[in-house]
């Protein structure tokens, strides 16, 4: 009687364990087409067996666990693909935007307005006197500013639409360090190992996963037990247990590591670098050295002269850095600077992960000017993509614009402040100020734009009567009270020695208001400016035709602007003569064009080349950049998809085996049900016996 109950235990247990399969392969079926949904399968258990005759006899069937079918291996190798594909793809989108507005401007406007502004001086050359030309010329350099700045502001505004999609991307990042914190909890109470399973939990947290790789390259960890510990590559944690640690968006800023030292470092301007200055002779401002790195200490900044040290000053005077883009100065302490002291200056937004509230790491992407990428920040994702637009790629068209710019306002301005107009000069006030005139001229604490290009030598200047009869010629004497000329050494004198040395000249006033210098005739006389040997008129402004350094202060000098007889399109001879007629200057200008002349920037060094060769080349540099990124994301996309899916083969749920497990278990539930039945045959069979 007992062998044939056990019967009835033994199809009970299998029609339950028959149910569960079907419930399951059910519910298979239903999240067929559900994103991040893994199929899921009934580990079905032999049950006890009992030792009787003639031997053991089994107890039947059981469902001991519903198992997820999921690679972990293969979802590690995705997860890697995944933030490469996403950072390839978020620049190469990026990137195609770049391309699409220099393509606009290279084929209808930059390079046809370099070729008109350098026709139209051919065409003053030939017509010096004609002022339709010299009117031609003045709307011809406008318009080529138009498009400098224009492609400038293009260029920032790029970087405006980088900073808000990093600032919405690590929102998203935190979202989801949060969510799969909570989830680490709630798997981490709902499983008993080896009989629960919480395989929806873990198909959520996994998605989370997923989304977290496309915003950053990871470390996953699997601790077990359905805990996970999640971290940069870097080491620090982004997620463990419970536990999770933010990330912030924040703006410029200078970190300092320093042993004693309690005052602080400063800066002004922007730039796409972040710079590391490294203190290399301790001691008080004015007296403690400093150098300055923008690959992480590889190599220094150095200046024209090649000095890669400077001096710690306070505000008043303050360094500009070689590549012209920072001010930096130091505030005093109780407690001096000390060799070794290091500071990080980060001078745009950047991304830092917080251990605790007091404790800070920037985690940034950085790509150094070599191309080499910094490994010990984020690398992957589309933080990582838009960090790289931003501050590598954008960065290097935006210093490859300002070094154009830059060179053709030297270029131009050396020539043209050596140069005389229709007209003699009355006076002119330099449109360069200086920001401390008591210190050289040539030091990086002078504050002039181009003092690193002055020279020693002198210049000649030519004083005439109203009339235009000539006066005088004389060359610049730095020291009257020195026998004969003393010339300009740009490494000793300031701007208040130059003043000086014009205002000996008889027949011209100088003065200096707001750090720029300003020269005027003296009543019934006029002035034109000779050779230039030191570079001095143009660095500070004098007689200039374009004002400014870099795209996005540009501008055509607004007193050649008012007086187009103004421009230089002869020159003074050597007896300071000025004569009808003369185009001297103009034909320099013209044969400016094919000039190669220097182009410097910190990721290429310095260059030479002509000015729409230059152009060239950064039209060309967008279109490689676009190319490589266009590669790297097909070439990512493809590994990521095959990750996807492997995992899918695995994860993915198959409609044709679900529907032949269905009928699978649907035949083992009817057979258990017919094994009831025909036990209750059995036991009626035995009651009949004994009636």
């Amino acid at each position: 009687m007992v062998g044939i109950t056990s019967l009835f235990e033994i199809g009970k247990r299998s029609l339950l364990a028959s149910q569960s399969a079907i419930q399951v392969t059910g519910n298979n079926i239903s999240n067929a087409n559900t994103e991040g949904y893994s199929r899921q399968r009934v580990r079905l258990e032999d049950g006890l067996y009992i030792s009787t005759v003639p031997g053991q006899i089994g107890s039947g069937v059981q469902a001991a666990e519903v198992l997820r079918d999921f690679d972990e291996f293969i979802e590690l190798q995705y997860l890697g693909k995944s933030s490469e594909y996403l950072r390839w793809d978020t620049l190469s989108a990026r990137l195609q935007d770049v391309e699409g507005a220099f393509n606009e401007a290279n084929t209808e406007g930059m390079n046809t307005a370099l070729a008109r502004f350098f026709a139209d001086w051919q065409q003053l050359a030939t017509r010096p006197d004609d002022s339709n030309v010299r009117t031609a010329l003045l709307a011809d350099a406008q318009n080529l500013q138009i498009f400098l700045t224009g492609a400038d502001s293009r260029l920032e505004q790029m970087r405006a639409q980088a900073d808000a999609a990093l600032e919405d991307d690590v929102e998203t990042i935190n979202g989801l360090l949060r969510d799969i914190a909570r989830l680490n909890v709630a798997i981490l109470g709902a499983e008993v190992p080896g009989s629960i399973n919480a395989n929806g939990l873990r198909d959520e947290r996994a998605a989370l996963v997923r989304t977290l790789a496309e915003k950053m390259d990871i470390v996953y960890l699997d601790n077990g037990g359905g805990n996970v510990t999640i971290t940069t590559k870097a080491g620090q944690t982004l997620v463990s247990r419970g536990e999770y640690f933010e990330l912030k968006v924040e703006g410029p800023q200078a970190i300092a590591d320093v042993a004693a030292f309690d005052g602080s470092i400063q800066f002004s301007g922007q730039s796409d670098h972040e710079y590391l200055v490294q203190v290399v002779t301790g001691g008080a401002l004015g007296t403690a050295q400093f150098r300055v790195s923008v690959d992480g200490g590889r190599t220094w900044l150095a200046d024209a002269s090649g000095n890669d040290t400077f001096s710690a000053q306070a505000y008043a005077n303050r360094i500009t850095l070689p590549d012209g883009k920072l001010d930096v100065w130091f505030t005093a302490g109780t407690q001096n600077l000390q060799a070794g002291d290091i500071f990080e200056i980060v001078p745009h937004k950047g991304v830092y992960w917080y251990e605790n509230s007091s404790s800070k790491m920037n985690i940034t992407p950085r790509i150094f000017p070599s191309g080499q990428e910094d490994a010990s920040r984020i690398t992957g994702g589309s933080v990582a993509g838009i960090c790289a637009f931003r501050d590598f790629y954008v960065g290097r068209y935006s210093e490859k614009l300002d070094a154009l710019v830059k060179t053709v306002v030297w270029e131009v301005n050396q020539l043209h402040s050596q140069g005389t107009g229709l007209d003699p000069l009355t006076g002119w006030t330099a449109t360069n100020a200086v920001r401390n005139t008591g210190v050289a001229l040539g030091g990086a604490d002078s504050g002039l734009i181009y003092g690193e290009k002055l020279t020693a030598g002198n210049l000649s200047l030519s004083v005439y009567t109203d009339s235009g009869s000539l006066v005088r010629t004389v060359g610049l004497d730095l020291d009257s009270g020195t026998t004969g000329q003393q010339n300009f050494d740009p490494a000793v004198h300031t701007l208040e020695d130059v003043r000086a040395a014009f205002d000996a000249v008889d027949g011209i006033s100088a003065t200096i208001v707001d750090g720029r210098l300003r020269l005027a005739a003296d009543s019934g006389f006029t002035f034109a400016f000779g050779a230039d040997a030191t570079g001095l008129l143009a660095a500070l402004g004098i007689n200039t035709f374009f004002d400014g350094s870099r795209a996005k202060d540009l501008r055509v000098n607004e007193t050649v602007s008012a007086e187009p007889d103004l421009i230089a399109s002869g020159h003074v001879n050597g007896a300071g003569e000025r004569n009808v007629g003369d185009n001297a200057t103009a034909l320099a200008m013209a044969a400016l064009q094919h000039k190669k002349v220097a182009f410097t920037t910190t990721f290429e060094g310095t260059v030479q080349q002509t000015v729409q060769d230059n152009y060239a080349s950064l039209v060309a540099l967008i279109g490689a950049d676009v190319s490589n990124a266009s590669f790297n994301q097909d070439y990512h996309k493809t590994l990521a998809d095959d990750l996807a899916r492997r995992q899918d083969e695995v994860a993915g749920v198959n409609l044709d085996e679900e529907m032949t497990n269905l009928i699978k278990f649907q035949h083992a539930y009817a057979a258990a049900a017919k094994l009831i039945t025909t036990s209750d045959a059995m036991i009626q069979t035995l009651l009949g016996i004994k009636n």
